[in-house]
């Protein structure tokens, strides 16, 4: 009895510890690295859609062809990320982040500079199987350069940094686009009349030089090349057999695929794509709905109305996790956050057939309006998901060696998902459409399904406590 009143003043003791435990402060030069890698990878995807809006050769001279060649383009990219992320990630688990990372700055910048010189589609798709963006790379460091105190607000950070870059980029290609039209007395040469897209291709490709001076002169390595070497000459040093060597190597040594595949690994891992899958499709859907003709299922808006919708949609979404996605987690934990924030796709996919009811009763009135802000708001809490799984991500490696393969084998997913899901969810709402299934409501139908199945079958296997933290804490 007595043992047991001890057990809970310590356990009152150790939670009150816990509770006003204050967070290691963030690594502010090492993490605002990571952060302007993570702003400048959106920037040569937001050139090309000017390359093949222009005058050139590249779209045929039929502007209404500039959707399919972007998304043949975005195709592309998902095919050779899908083949090459595992094997890049688990060659930084050996030779390091940062090598691979210069490696990667070097790619890009050299794609974009081909992009600005392409003049057919078949030139301009080349340097998409040469460039390799590193936002996968980003998740891992921050990872690597936080704990469990300050990793969620690590992770809020980049968003917002890159919805900074995405917004960026358009406004690089609308600025120095054509510059022997707009500033003929120093763009006036025959090289800028033919290449009229090379200028804002090349301010992207210098930012993107900036950025690999600094990541080269200041970015520390988070996985040293020489643990090894020190750690086996300890070892020796110790007079430690190889057999039991085998055993703290596999502690020190990347892994080998097979034995990534672990419980932890494979649900945290199965619980991302599964997000990714649903919100790829989600992101497909919504713009779709918006531009459909009332009559059809949609709600008819103009381009621009779309535009500001999903503008405030992001803008929302960045700040409100750079502000509020630390106290969130750390009030009510990753897992009813993550539980949370995936749930609220439930409702979001049974708001759509409601939307498109009144509005073809009454048309697109204050109540469709005030839906889609509940829409949006909802959306915004989904984006909270995307923190808490990175961390049960990072959490359910074997062991430090292995972050980067395991992040990678979770981005191949991804890529898969990303791949798969807008074309489902677009197919299933034209097959709706065209044959009438439940009204022409059917695709929500089998996407509210879907939700249902990840939330309550798939997300609920996650475990209370981040991977490790449990007997972490035990151990201390």
């Amino acid at each position: 009895m007595n043992d047991d009143h001890t057990t809970d003043e310590e356990t009152a003791l150790l939670t009150h510890v816990k509770k006003d435990y204050k967070p290691t402060p963030l690594s502010k030069v090492q993490i605002g690295i990571v952060l302007l890698l993570e702003f400048v990878n959106p920037l040569p995807a937001s050139q090309y859609p000017h390359i093949l809006s222009s005058e050139l050769d590249i779209t045929g001279g039929d502007k209404r062809k500039v959707g399919y060649y972007a998304g043949l383009l975005e195709s592309l990219f998902r095919l050779t990320e899908t083949i090459m992320v595992m094997q890049w990630s688990r060659i930084s688990d050996h030779v390091g982040r940062k090598p691979v990372l210069l490696i990667g700055l070097v790619g890009m910048s050299a794609s974009i500079l081909l992009f600005g010189l392409s003049r057919t589609f078949w030139t301009l798709s080349m340097p998409v199987w040469i460039v390799k963006r590193e936002h996968w790379f980003m998740k891992t460091m921050i990872g690597e350069l936080t704990d469990s105190s300050n990793r969620a607000r690590g992770f809020s950070l980049i968003p917002v940094v890159w919805a900074a870059g995405a917004t960026l980029g358009p406004l690089i290609g609308g600025a120095f686009a054509r510059p022997h039209e707009r500033f003929p007395q120093v763009f006036g040469g025959q090289f800028w009349q033919d290449y009229p897209y090379f200028l804002p291709c090349l301010v992207t490709a210098s930012v993107i030089c900036v950025s690999f001076i600094i990541t080269l002169l200041f970015l520390n390595e988070t996985v040293p090349r020489r643990i090894r070497d020190r750690r086996r000459s300890s070892l020796a040093s110790r007079g430690v057999t190889p057999i039991d060597a085998s055993s703290v190597r596999s502690h020190s040594e990347p892994l080998p695929l097979r034995d990534l595949l672990v419980y932890p690994v494979i649900i945290s891992i199965s619980n991302y794509v599964a997000l990714v899958f649903l919100d790829a499709m989600l992101s497909a859907l919504l713009p779709l709905f918006l531009a459909m003709p009332i009559h059809i299922g949609g709600l008819g808006f103009k381009p621009s109305a779309i535009g500001y919708i999903m503008g405030l949609y992001g803008a929302s979404s960045g700040v409100f996790q750079a502000l509020f996605f630390p106290q969130i987690l750390w009030r009510f934990g990753e897992r009813r956050t993550f539980l949370g924030g995936l749930m609220a796709f439930v409702p979001i996919f049974l708001l759509f057939p409601v939307m498109s009811a009144i509005a073809q009763r009454s048309g697109v009135n204050l109540v469709v309006w005030a839906i889609i802000g509940v829409l949006l708001s909802l959306m915004v809490c989904v984006d909270l998901t995307y923190g808490c799984i990175f961390i049960y991500v990072m959490a359910s490696s074997p062991n430090k060696r292995s972050l980067g393969a395991t992040n990678g084998l979770s981005q191949m997913g991804a890529s898969v998902a990303r791949a798969i899901g807008p074309v489902l969810a677009t197919s299933l709402f034209s097959l709706s459409m065209e044959m009438n299934l439940l009204g022409g409501y059917a695709v929500y139908a089998v996407l509210f399904c879907i939700s249902c199945l990840v939330v309550f079958k798939l997300a609920v296997l996650l475990p209370e406590e981040v991977w490790g933290e449990k007997s972490d804490d035990s151990s201390d």
